[in-house]
């Protein structure tokens, strides 16, 4: 009997098309975004950077920006979010043109240009309300998508959208503050030591898949010698025992077994 699976195969030379441009459909938000920013007059971003080409090279800002604007539009503040989505999420990864920057450099380039991205912020969100992507539900400053009777549509003066853009650029400040705080510089999601290659995970889930086995056989075997046990003492009195009688020997892990994949041989305490 043959089944009739679609392939999987996770070696094959290219899972996405070549060029970025075929990555998202044309209508996609991220391309809309890219386009407004590439409206705005960005000169102030560049300031600050050494006109010689000298030292480090940086991101380009337009595409931080974009980056920035696309993130704070679908809802996500956290510049750990938004390093994780640029290698998991075809979107940011389109507007970073596969760059990845790291959580730091993302923090750091808002805190650099603060006062530039508020301004870039409040335009192109002016752009996004008179186009009409409010009216469609696209732009979500808090990450619901919005009617045109709500958020951002009720807020398209200057002066509503300048408060729009204050807010969130702060809730981006305290979420990457409270993530510095929990994570230090570490992203968050990092596997532990010892599981980050796979020929250590799938020595470390053998190790623990063995030990789930091997105490599932000794707990039937325990199993197996308590029912010989009461067989044995209902055959020598000639009467069937009270209570309950113990149940077949399961030689399988149960259902909620567990096993540390740190150390194997650790059980998992529950509180």
């Amino acid at each position: 009997m043959a089944y009739n699976f679609l392939p999987c195969d996770r070696d094959q030379a290219f899972l996405l098309p070549p060029s970025l441009a075929d990555w998202l459909p044309e209508g996609h938000l991220a391309w809309f975004v890219l386009d407004a920013v590439g409206q705005m007059d960005l000169s102030g971003f560049r300031a600050p950077y050494r006109e010689d080409g000298t030292g480090a090279a940086a991101y380009r800002p337009e595409m931080m920006a974009a980056l920035l604007l696309y993130a704070y539009c679908v809802g996500e503040r956290s510049s750990r979010r938004i390093e994780r989505l640029c290698e998991t999420d075809v979107a940011f990864r389109v507007i970073a043109a596969n760059a990845g920057p790291d959580h730091a450099t993302v923090a750091r380039f808002r805190r650099r240009h603060g006062e530039a991205l508020e301004g870039l912020f409040v335009e192109t969100l002016r752009l996004c309300a008179e186009a009409g992507l409010v009216k469609i539900g696209v732009v979500a400053l808090d990450g619901t998508k919005v009617k045109a009777n709500a958020a951002l549509a009720a807020n398209r003066t200057p002066a509503g959208l300048e408060d729009e853009v204050r807010r969130m650029l702060a809730e981006a400040e305290a979420k990457d503050a409270e993530e510095d705080r929990l994570y230090g510089s570490a992203r968050g999601d990092e596997l532990p030591e010892g599981l980050r290659r796979r020929a250590e995970r799938l020595k470390r889930l053998r190790e623990c898949r063995d030990r789930l086995v091997r105490e599932a056989a000794e707990r039937s075997a325990g199993q197996e010698r308590k029912i010989a046990e009461r067989a044995a003492r209902e055959a020598e009195s000639g009467r069937k025992l009270r209570g309950r009688k113990p149940k077949a020997a399961d030689p399988s892990p149960e259902g909620e077994a567990k096993a540390n994949v740190t150390d194997p041989e650790r059980r998992v305490a529950f509180v």
